[in-house]
């Protein structure tokens, strides 16, 4: 009898932590900002390393877009594979549970995008294609930028 009492409770310990974990994950660090975008709060190093992996992105899209204007395809490929989904592998997994799970996604879907551009250059996709999905990378930057912004916290 007694162990079915702590066997019960630790199941039910287990559960909440698991809940806590998951509300945590899919909300984030956050908090309401003034102008309508979500607050991200981060470390003064955390932030830093966000934006600085955005500049890598919008670097990417200028690189593959040149490439493309060029007609160079191995240029247009080899920046966006540059910020394709490799280089998201290394964020620190206490950072990527402060994000909440839309910007998650918008940033996951941005590198996995940039890898199929990448493809699609190699492939011989017409420049038309490539930029309509360039076009398409760009507008989750706007609405990330949209929804979302950096404060510094403890």
């Amino acid at each position: 009898m007694k162990s079915n009492k702590i066997a019960s409770i630790a199941i039910l310990l287990w559960v909440v932590t698991v809940t806590v974990f998951a509300w945590f994950f899919i909300r984030g660090n956050t908090v309401s900002g003034t102008d309508n975008r979500t607050v991200i709060v981060l470390t003064a190093g955390e932030r830093e390393m966000v934006l600085s992996e955005m500049r890598k992105l919008l670097a990417g899209v200028q690189g593959a877009m040149d490439g493309i204007s060029r007609g160079d395809m191995k240029q247009a490929a080899s920046a966006a594979r540059s910020v394709g989904l490799h280089a998201a592998e290394d964020v620190n997994p206490a950072l990527f549970a402060k994000l909440p799970m839309p910007f998650k996604q918008l940033g996951v879907g941005t590198h996995r995008d940039m890898d199929e551009i990448s493809k699609a250059a190699e492939n011989g996709k017409p420049a038309s294609e490539l930029l309509s999905m360039l076009s398409g990378v760009l507008a989750k930057c706007v609405s990330c930028h949209a929804a979302f912004q950096f404060k510094t916290g403890n």
